[in-house]
């Protein structure tokens, strides 16, 4: 566990143990978590221990203003979001290396983003529930502002932990500071949405994923109608959270394409 600077802000960063000699070749696995209540932690135990123990370097960190990184009033849109993690990676000495982006939800959104920004240095994507279409966001925006105002003023925090729910109090206090006191819904308003056209100059290899019952279905397979080099895996029974219902699965699934990725740019 550590306190990074980058971008001229302190990140949340954990890297688990990578091999004694590391191949500079291989693509060194960088999580990205999902919006408000979500941090590095939903990746721990399903996916980037696995991935850490079937021989990939890992790196985890709470996005801007999310767990224990700092929280600025600003900066929550999508080309930040790709700066911070620029950055980041020069901090940790990987400017130079290839990353394989794994984003949940958001964060799959985020990976989208930097993969088109920074083809040289992203490798491969694996995108888990990722929002990709208008109306998907327009929803998520009207659901965060609801939530924004059922907690501004709000006493729950309080009564969490006199209940001594530590967790719960916290997370909420969390999602509190980033509805209420940050650009974050703003910010968020005014991404741009992505096109046919961006999918189709997306050339690294991309493990899409999302459940049967998801709503975000129809905008995973406009993707795979558009992108080169994707793969699209339906998860049968599941919606939105397939990362905490499917974790098995998952984890099978992500290892594979995680190690066909490397064995591509090592090849």
């Amino acid at each position: 566990m550590a306190e990074v600077l980058a971008n001229s802000l302190r990140f949340h960063v954990q890297r688990l143990p990578a091999p004694a000699d590391p191949d500079p070749s291989r693509p060194v696995v960088v999580f990205l978590h999902g919006l408000v209540v979500d941090n590095l932690s939903s990746f721990y135990c399903p996916l980037a221990l696995p991935a850490a123990r079937a021989g990939h370097e890992v790196v985890l960190h709470d996005l801007r203003g999310h767990g224990r990184s700092e929280r600025p009033a600003t900066g929550y849109d999508a080309r930040t979001a790709v700066a911070d993690l620029v950055a980041l990676l020069g901090a940790l000495g990987l400017a130079h290396r290839p990353v394989h982006l794994v984003g949940n939800s958001y964060g799959g959104t985020l990976a989208l983003h930097a993969a088109l920004a920074r083809p040289d240095l992203v490798a491969g994507l694996t995108l888990l529930e990722p929002p990709l279409s208008g109306p998907w966001v327009e929803n998520m925006l009207d659901t965060l502002s609801a939530a924004a105002l059922s907690l501004e003023d709000s006493p729950v925090p309080t009564e969490l932990h006199s209940l001594r729910l530590r967790k719960a109090a916290q997370l909420t206090a969390v999602a509190d500071a980033l509805l209420n006191r940050t650009s974050l819904i703003d910010d968020i308003a005014t991404s741009r949405v992505f096109t046919p056209g961006d999918y189709a100059r997306l050339h690294c290899p991309v493990l899409l994923v999302c459940g049967e019952h998801s709503e975000l279905l129809a905008g995973a397979r406009e993707f795979l109608a558009h992108a080169p080099r994707c793969v699209l895996e339906v998860l049968p029974g599941l919606g939105h959270d397939v990362l905490k219902e499917s974790s098995g699965v998952l984890r099978t699934s992500v290892l594979t394409h995680l190690d066909a990725v490397s064995g591509a740019l090592v090849s």
